[in-house]
């Protein structure tokens, strides 16, 4: 055998204060058990090989294959059957299929998004007219309520796998970056909610009663990499250093080969992530906090190494750089007034990232403000695809409905690539107004359905290229 079957090497979980496993160490070549009382870890780690959950630290491989950087893979050549499962009396196979794994729920409820639906009784948008002929399976609202309540935390990661599936899919049709270098931006938001007894709703630093998760973005289209839901009240670096690792690993085998560069505000300022990025050959870009290391290294740049950018009018920049820390470069920017308003805030103003970068320091300055444009992402992922609500009181309902909004997201934008030859980001409002949500009339002649598009539609042609471009894919990849 050249490969061991179970391989997990100083694994650790911690639930909060709690340790469930304390560093387990375990390597198996043919069979191996976990036998212990109630509470003593046996399904933590069974669960974490299975990428149910995660580990606080450690790693572990399954069948050779690296139960982080490959979960797809792991799934695929293996089985779990959890001891704790349970079904109502006399049910058929067929009913488990038809509550637990209809795939005509989770079609619904992205039809409905795209259709801009941005909560549960919205996703009645489908089923009006003749909607019911055109496209059959389409669920009710309460049905796709009961059904995204009982999706638990390993289901939202199954739906991860089926975004990552998508996404690979989509880069191979041509929508990706393949060997071209690309940045990637990621963000947390804010959910706000206005009902308290929602599960994991709280107050943040915004002061604002929400949810707040993780958001990776692609900077040149707008696409969401990868999304992680967290509770409210969570840090805005929370969970990072894992995030990154999952988003590098979703990246490269989508089907990015290219440089990566990864741009982050001061939230992820954290050694760990800067760990991650180089764990993976990933270069960064990440504001800092300006504490006093930081201080004193801007304290120590010469006056004479600073140099004038451009800005607005009223105001001043300059930009320099030095060494701090690990060997990062350290690219500072100083902004102040002129003019009458300059008695305002007389002083310089400093704003500083670290990067390993190559580059002039007024180039990474340039780019690394481009990071805005996750901005952008965000607010349309919220405006455009369903996620400015957490339309459910239970928190993993609300987990894996962000995931089903940022896949239909990236499908706006895929059908702007694929199907509109448009590089760059859009607007999903747009794109929906004129190649989704088109008005129309059924007919049936001679034992055939037609469908009649409006006429005189200004944007006719361009319809039916798109639709022509789509048709045009091979469904196998």
């Amino acid at each position: 055998m050249n490969y061991q079957v179970l391989r997990l090497n100083h694994q650790i979980r911690r639930f909060f204060r709690y340790t469930a496993v304390a560093s387990l160490c375990q390597r198996c070549e043919l069979t191996h058990r976990f036998l212990g009382p109630n509470g003593a870890g046996k399904s933590t780690p069974i669960r974490i090989l299975m990428g149910l959950d995660y580990a606080s630290s450690g790693t572990a491989q399954v069948l050779g294959r690296d139960q982080l950087r490959d979960t797809v893979g792991v799934r695929r050549c293996t089985g779990y059957l959890p001891g704790e499962l349970s079904v109502y009396p006399r049910v058929t196979g067929r009913e488990i299929l038809d509550r637990f794994g209809s795939a005509a729920k989770l079609v619904s409820v992205l039809a409905g998004m795209l259709a801009g639906a941005d909560m549960i009784d919205g996703l009645d948008v489908l089923r009006h007219g003749a909607m019911g002929k055109l496209f059959t399976g389409m669920r009710a609202p309460s049905t796709l309520g009961t059904f995204l309540r009982i999706f638990t935390f390993g289901h939202v990661r199954q739906l991860d796998a089926l975004s990552e599936e998508l996404l690979s899919r989509a880069w191979r049709f041509g929508a990706g970056p393949s060997d071209a270098p690309m940045t990637i931006d990621i963000d947390s938001t804010i959910q706000q909610v206005y009902g308290k007894q929602k599960q994991g709703s709280a107050y943040g630093y915004t002061k604002v009663l929400g949810q707040h998760p993780l958001v990776a973005t692609r900077a040149d289209t707008g696409e969401v990499l990868h999304i992680r839901h967290r509770k409210g009240s969570a840090n805005a670096g929370r969970g990072g250093p894992r995030f990154v690792r999952e988003l590098i690993g979703r990246t490269r085998r989508a089907g990015a080969t290219g440089p990566l560069t990864l741009r982050a505000d001061s939230g992820f300022h954290s050694q760990f992530v800067v760990k991650a990025c180089r764990d993976h050959e990933v270069r960064y870009s990440i504001t800092v906090n300006l504490n006093k290391a930081v201080v004193r290294a801007i304290e120590a740049i010469a006056e004479e190494s600073w140099t004038p950018i451009d800005y607005t009018l009223g105001g001043k920049a300059e930009v320099s750089e030095c060494l701090y820390g690990d060997g990062h470069r350290l690219v500072v920017r100083r902004t102040r007034l002129t003019g009458k308003q300059a008695e305002l805030f007389p002083s310089w103003r400093y704003h500083a990232f670290i990067t390993d970068r190559e580059g002039t320091a007024v180039f990474l300055d340039a780019d690394h403000r481009h990071h805005a444009v996750v901005e952008l992402a965000i607010r349309d992922l919220k405006e455009g695809a369903g996620m400015a609500h957490c339309p459910s009181g239970d928190f993993n309902a609300n987990a894996a409905w962000a995931v089903l909004a940022t896949i239909a997201h990236n499908m706006i934008r895929w059908l702007a690539s694929l199907g509109l030859d448009h590089d760059g980001p859009v607007v999903a409002k747009t794109i929906r107004r004129k190649y989704i949500t088109v008005p129309g009339r059924l007919t049936r002649r001679s034992r055939r359905t037609q469908l009649h598009l409006p006429t005189a539609w200004p944007w006719a042609t361009e319809w039916s290229a798109c639709f022509d471009r789509l048709r045009a894919l091979s469904l196998r990849t």
